[in-house]
């Protein structure tokens, strides 16, 4: 991670560039954190095309907010886009509660290591059906410490809570994790608890 990616003095410097109409600071920015929204819109979502409107949306808001943006003002622009895509992942979640999970498992040639790849990905659907079972805040919670890797302080940011109810959040979030996917332990090919250690 560069310095100017955690350094809110250079991230305002580089919305500052990009709000005066400089075409590389906002080139910048897009190939810096466009990839992270859509990584978490997929997640809390589970749907490409989704996550694809609510990336192209948390940008807008971030171009929008260039020109006013207060590098004092706490939050790093990082923490504010978390913010910003997992409230418009709720908001859509809130929406439209998809009644199924899109199947979008391809199917590998048979050859070395098909066996794994098919297993693999039958482990991911079954943990993003679970998640999907959540409720919003939780989910959030476990997307955001157990798989995007943040710690409680940064969650705390984003999610406008305390730590300690991060920390509630995603223990009771791993807990229920844990009993929708106990039935599925022998399938998935677990032998032993490594479908709680597996977050």
């Amino acid at each position: 991670m560069t310095q100017s990616q955690t350094d809110p003095a250079a991230e305002a410097a580089l919305l500052e560039a990009y709000a005066a109409g400089d075409t590389d600071a906002a080139r910048s920015l897009a190939v810096r954190y466009t990839p992270l929204v859509f990584a978490h819109a997929v997640r809390m979502l589970n749907d490409r095309a989704e996550a694809e409107d609510v990336a192209q949306e948390a940008m807008l808001k971030l171009w929008r907010r260039a020109l006013a943006w207060d590098a004092e003002g706490g939050a790093s622009v990082r923490t504010w886009l978390y913010r910003v895509t997992a409230n418009l992942c709720i908001d859509r979640l809130r929406k439209t509660r998809p009644g199924g999970m899109p199947d979008d498992l391809d199917i590998p040639d048979d050859g070395p290591g098909a066996e794994a790849l098919l297993q693999a990905k039958a482990r991911k659907l079954a943990l993003d059906e679970a998640l999907m079972q959540l409720p919003d805040r939780q989910r959030q919670a476990v997307v955001l410490r157990h798989i995007e890797g943040l710690g409680n302080t940064e969650i705390a940011q984003i999610m406008d809570i305390g730590p300690r109810a991060v920390e509630s959040l995603t223990a009771r979030g791993k807990r229920s994790l844990t009993a929708l996917l106990s039935g599925q332990r022998t399938g998935l090919g677990y032998t032993d608890d490594t479908v709680e250690t597996s977050l």
